[in-house]
C-alpha cells in the first residue's frame, strides 16, 4: 500500500485524479475516495488531519458521498503525504477514479455481511437461552440451570463482541487517541458497559450486578446497529450511483497503434493528441476525438442527455465517456485529460458530491457538542438510579447512548440532496453545488435571455411580401435557387423554407456572393428564360427602404428581412424570424403553472423580443439590455424581496448569471469549465429548467421531512430511555430505523417522477 501511494507522487500521474488550478499557478484540486467513513463526525476527523499537513490549502469532505475535495501546493507537499495522513486518522484513502475502490468497498461491503450474519445467529441462539428466564414461573427454573445458561449466553456473545462490534471499537479508539468524540463513542461504551455488567452477573450471581444479566439485549442491539449500517451503505450507493457511473465511465487502458502499425495496451492517462486508438464495442471512448475507420452507434446519455444512441461514421466527432455499442472503430485522439469535456463534466459533479450544503453544515458542526451532551446525560441518568439499582442505572445509561447518536440527523440534508443530485445526472443536468437545490427550492422568478435560451440559433422564414403578379410560391423558388450556393443563415432559412414546402425547384448559374451582403446570378424562369436576379439587403437589391408592398414592409418593422429583386427592381420581402426551442412554450407554461412570474431580459430590438413574450405567453419582457442593464434589473428585483433563477446561454451572460440567486446555462454554450451557472443543462431541453425546480423543491419537502423524524424520534426516545422505560435492544432498533427512515425517504428522490411526468 505504502509503495502504491508514492507511485501517486508521479507528476504524471496526477492528471488522473486531480486538475491544476488556473488562477493559483503550481496548485492542484484533487478527488479523494474515502472508506472507513461511518458519520459526520468522521468527516470533521479528516478533514482536521488533511488540514494540519503542510501544503494543503483546503479539504471539503462529505460524509455521504464518502468523498473529499483536497487542494495542494506541488512545491510543499506530494499526493503520498496527505492520503497517508488520512490513514494515519484511521480511514482508507484512494483517488477518486482509481480502479481499486470499488474493489475495496466491494471487500468492506462483504466484510459487513459477515459481521452481520455473525450476530444475527449469535442474537438467535442468546434469545432462545434466555426465553425460559422471561416464561419460567418461580420455582421452575433452578439455579444451576439459571447459570447454566447465563455461561452459554456469555459465551455466544464473545463472537458478537470480537468480531461483529470490531469497527465500533476501531473508531472509538481512533476518535480518543486523536481526543476527540465520535459518533461511534458512545455505542462502543454502551456495548462495553452491557458486556460488562453481565459478565459481572454471570461469574458472580450473588453479587450486585447478579439479579439480571442483559447478553440478550446486546446481542440484539448490536445486530439492529449493523443491520442499519448495511442497508444505509446500500441505499446511499443506490442514491450517489448516477455520480459514481458517470465519474467513472473512462477505461483504465485502450489500444494505441504502434509506430509499426501493431496495437499495444497503454492506460489511457499515457493517450496524447494525434494517437490513433481502437475501441471495441461496449467499451468508453478514452478521448475526444475523430474516428478514422468504421461506424457504429454511441451512447452519450450521462453527457449530453441525449437518451437515443447516435449514429457516427468515419470522420465524426466522439467524446471521452461516450459508449461505443455496435461496431470497432479506430480515433485519432484530439484532447485528452483535464480538455476534455467529461473530465469537465466530472470536476462539475466532484464539486457536487464534496459540497456542504447550509444544514448539512450546520448538522455537522452540532455533531460533536450534540455527542458530549449525549454522554453528560448518559452520565447524569446513571448517577440518578444508582442508588436505587446499580445494575438498572448502567443500563439506563446505555440505552441513553445508543438512541441518541445523531446519526439521523446528520444524514437528512445530504442524503436528500445527494439522491436528487444522482437523478439530475441521469437526466443530463449537471450541478455545481448542493446548496444551490435549496436555493432553487425557494425561487419566486424566473429570468430568460432570448437569443439561444428561448430561441434556438436556427432562422425560419415567418412571412413573404410578393409583386403583384408574382406568387408566394414562385418567388420563394427563385430565392432559394440562389440561396442554395450560400451558407449564410438568411439563406439557408430560405432553402429550408422550399425544401420543406411545394415550391417548385428552379436551379441557378453564373452565382456570385458578396460577403453579408447578397448573392446574384441567373435563375430559371420558366420557357427557357434565365432571369437575373439578387437575393439579400435592401441597399444590396438597391431597395433603399421604399417601393410597394416591399418598402412599406421593410419601412415599418425591425425583423430580419431579405430582399429579391429582378431586372425591373422590387420582386419580394422575406421576413424572418427566430425560431423558438421546441419545448419553449411548454417550459414557460410549466414555470407559471408552478406558481413562477417569468421575466424575459434580451440584448436584441424590442420589437423582436416582443413578438416572442407574445408568442411564449411572457407578460413581461425587455429588449435593447447591456449585460449591465440585466444584473440591475436583477438587483432592484432582488432589492424588492424576490428570489430569481436566470437561464441564460452562458455567452455574454455572465455576470447576470453570477448575480442570480441561482442560475441555468446550457451544456454546449461555453465550455463547462468556464461556466458561470449552478445547473448546466443538456442541449435543446429547456424544459428541465421547470423539472429541476419542481425535483428541488420536492428535495427540500424531503430534507424538511427527515429532520422533522430526526427531531421528533430524539424528543420522544431520550425521555423513555431516561426513565429507563426504553431498554437497551430497542435503543439500538430505534437508532437502526430511524437512520434508515432517513435514508429511504431520501432514496424517493431518485425516481424521477418529475422528469417522466408532466410539470
Amino acid at each position: 500500500m505504502q509503495s502504491a501511494l508514492l507511485a501517486l507522487d508521479d507528476p504524471q500521474e496526477w492528471a488522473a485524479f486531480s486538475r491544476a488550478l488556473p488562477d493559483a499557478p503550481g496548485c492542484w484540486e484533487s478527488g479523494v475516495s474515502l472508506q472507513g467513513m461511518t458519520c459526520a463526525a468522521c468527516a470533521l476527523t479528516i478533514e482536521a488531519a488533511l488540514r494540519a499537513v503542510p501544503g494543503v490549502l483546503g479539504v471539503d469532505v462529505s460524509g455521504a458521498s464518502q468523498r473529499a475535495r483536497v487542494r495542494w501546493r506541488a512545491e510543499a507537499t506530494r499526493p503520498s503525504a496527505w492520503m497517508q495522513a488520512v490513514e494515519r486518522a484511521g480511514y482508507g484513502a484512494l483517488p477518486a477514479l482509481d480502479e481499486s475502490a470499488q474493489a475495496r468497498r466491494s471487500l468492506q461491503t462483504r466484510r459487513a455481511l459477515w459481521r452481520w450474519l455473525v450476530a444475527g445467529f449469535c442474537m438467535m441462539q442468546v434469545m432462545m437461552y434466555a426465553a425460559p428466564a422471561y416464561m419460567a414461573a418461580p420455582g421452575d427454573l433452578s439455579a444451576d440451570a439459571q447459570q447454566l445458561l447465563r455461561w452459554a449466553s456469555w459465551v455466544l456473545t464473545l463472537p458478537v463482541l470480537l468480531f461483529s462490534c470490531g469497527p465500533f471499537f476501531a473508531q472509538a479508539w481512533r476518535d480518543l487517541r486523536g481526543a476527540r468524540i465520535g459518533m461511534d463513542l458512545p455505542v462502543a461504551i454502551g456495548i462495553l458497559v452491557t458486556f460488562a455488567v453481565s459478565t459481572m452477573g454471570t461469574f458472580d450471581a450473588a453479587g450486585t450486578f447478579g439479579r439480571e444479566v442483559y447478553f440478550d439485549s446486546l446481542t440484539m442491539f448490536v445486530f439492529f446497529l449493523l443491520t442499519g449500517r448495511w442497508l444505509e451503505a446500500r441505499l446511499r450507493e443506490r442514491t450517489a450511483g448516477a455520480l459514481d457511473a458517470l465519474m467513472n465511465r473512462l477505461p483504465d487502458r485502450v489500444e494505441r497503434q504502434a509506430q509499426d502499425g501493431s496495437f499495444t495496451w497503454v492506460a489511457v492517462r499515457r493517450l496524447r493528441a494525434g494517437d490513433e486508438v481502437r475501441v471495441n464495442p461496449g467499451a468508453a471512448f478514452p478521448a475526444d476525438g475523430v474516428l478514422t475507420q468504421g461506424e457504429t452507434l454511441v451512447d452519450e446519455a450521462l453527457l449530453t442527455g441525449e437518451s437515443h444512441p447516435q449514429g457516427r461514421a468515419c470522420g465524426a466527432a466522439v467524446i471521452a465517456g461516450s459508449f461505443n455499442l455496435s461496431g470497432v472503430v479506430r480515433m485519432r485522439v484530439g484532447r485528452v485529460g483535464a480538455d476534455t469535456r467529461f473530465a469537465q463534466i466530472v470536476a462539475l459533479m466532484e464539486n457536487a458530491a464534496v459540497d456542504k450544503p447550509a444544514l448539512a453544515a450546520l448538522a455537522d458542526r452540532l455533531a460533536t457538542p450534540f455527542l458530549a451532551a449525549v454522554l453528560l446525560a448518559a452520565g447524569l441518568a446513571c448517577a440518578y438510579w444508582w442508588p436505587q439499582d446499580p445494575g438498572h442505572a448502567l443500563m439506563v445509561a446505555v440505552a441513553v447512548l445508543v438512541v441518541t447518536c445523531p446519526c439521523a440527523l446528520s444524514l437528512a440534508t445530504p442524503a436528500a440532496l445527494l439522491a436528487a443530485a444522482g437523478t439530475l445526472a441521469r437526466r443530463g443536468v449537471l450541478l455545481r453545488r448542493l446548496q444551490a437545490l435549496e436555493t432553487l427550492a425557494g425561487v419566486d422568478t424566473v429570468v430568460f435571455d432570448k437569443t439561444g435560451t428561448l430561441t434556438s440559433d436556427v432562422l425560419s422564414v415567418s412571412a413573404i411580401h410578393c409583386r403583384p403578379g408574382c406568387g408566394e410560391r414562385d418567388a420563394l423558388a427563385l430565392a432559394a435557387a440562389l440561396a442554395r450556393h450560400s451558407r449564410h443563415p438568411v439563406s439557408r432559412a430560405i432553402a429550408r423554407a422550399a425544401a420543406q414546402g411545394d415550391a417548385p425547384r428552379s436551379e441557378a448559374r453564373d452565382v456570385a456572393e458578396v460577403s453579408g451582403q447578397g448573392v446574384s446570378g441567373l435563375v430559371e424562369g420558366g420557357a427557357g428564360r434565365a432571369l437575373p436576379l439578387r437575393l439579400g439587403s435592401a441597399a444590396y437589391c438597391g431597395v433603399g427602404g421604399v417601393g410597394g408592398v416591399g418598402g412599406a414592409a421593410l419601412a415599418e418593422s425591425d425583423a430580419l428581412s431579405a430582399v429579391l429583386c429582378d431586372g425591373q427592381g422590387w420582386l419580394a420581402t422575406f421576413e424572418l424570424q427566430e425560431t423558438l426551442r421546441a419545448d419553449a412554450q411548454a417550459a414557460v407554461q410549466a414555470l407559471r403553472n408552478a406558481g413562477l412570474d417569468v421575466l424575459l431580459l434580451s440584448g436584441d430590438q424590442p420589437r423582436a423580443v416582443a413578438r416572442v413574450a407574445a408568442r411564449l405567453g411572457i407578460d413581461r419582457a425587455r429588449g435593447h439590455c447591456t449585460p449591465q442593464d440585466k444584473l440591475s434589473a436583477l438587483r432592484e428585483a432582488q432589492a424588492a424581496g424576490r428570489r430569481l433563477a436566470m437561464v441564460g446561454d452562458g455567452l455574454n451572460d455572465g455576470p447576470v448569471l453570477a448575480g442570480a440567486d441561482v442560475s441555468f446555462s446550457f451544456g454546449q454554450a461555453v465550455p463547462l469549465a468556464a461556466a458561470r451557472s449552478d445547473f448546466v443543462l443538456p442541449a435543446d431541453r429547456l424544459m428541465a429548467v421547470a423539472q429541476t425546480v419542481a425535483l428541488a423543491r420536492r428535495s427540500l419537502r424531503v430534507v424538511r421531512q427527515n429532520l422533522a423524524w430526526a427531531a421528533l424520534y430524539n424528543a420522544v426516545c431520550v425521555p423513555l430511555a431516561v426513565v429507563g422505560w426504553l431498554p437497551a435492544w430497542a435503543a439500538g432498533l430505534g437508532m437502526a430505523a430511524s437512520s434508515l427512515l432517513v435514508v429511504g425517504n431520501a432514496l424517493r428522490l431518485a425516481d424521477g417522477r418529475e422528469f417522466s411526468e408532466a410539470v
